[in-house]
C-alpha cells in the first residue's frame, strides 16, 4: 500500500501563491494533483509522468501552476500562482502505475490539503 501525505495548503489572498507538497512512501510512474470544491466532483488538475518526462495541466490552471517531482525524496510539488477564489478546494495527491494523464484514474489517494483563496 502506497501512502501519500499532502501539506502546504492554507488561506491566501487573491493573487497569492502556495506550494503544495506530497510525500510518498514509494515511487510510482504517475503522480497527480486533483481538487474538489464544495458541491463539485473531484477533478484532476495536474499530472506528472516519470519525474517530468511529461506533464499535464487542466486548462483552469495552465499558466498558473507548475507540477514537479523530486525522485530522491519521493516527493511531488504543485506551485500555484495568481490564485483566484475559484481555486478554493481540497487538493489531493494521487498516484498510479503504468498510465498517466488527467483522465487516468488514480490507484492511491492522500487525505488532502485545503486551499482557501479570499479577498
Amino acid at each position: 500500500q502506497v501512502q501519500l501525505v499532502e501539506s502546504g495548503g492554507g488561506s491566501v489572498q487573491i493573487g497569492g501563491s502556495l506550494n503544495l507538497t506530497c510525500a510518498a512512501s514509494a515511487r510510482l510512474e504517475c503522480m497527480a494533483w486533483w481538487r474538489q470544491s464544495p458541491g463539485k466532483e473531484r477533478e484532476a488538475v495536474a499530472a506528472i509522468w516519470r519525474g517530468g518526462v511529461k506533464t499535464y495541466y487542466d486548462d483552469a490552471l495552465k499558466g498558473r501552476a507548475t507540477i514537479s517531482q523530486d525522485n530522491a525524496k519521493n516527493s511531488m510539488y504543485l506551485q500555484l500562482n495568481t490564485l483566484q477564489p475559484e481555486d478554493t478546494a481540497m487538493y489531493y495527491c494521487a498516484a498510479r502505475k503504468f498510465a498517466c494523464g488527467l483522465h487516468a484514474q488514480p490507484q492511491y489517494w492522500g487525505q488532502g490539503t485545503q486551499v482557501i483563496v479570499s479577498a
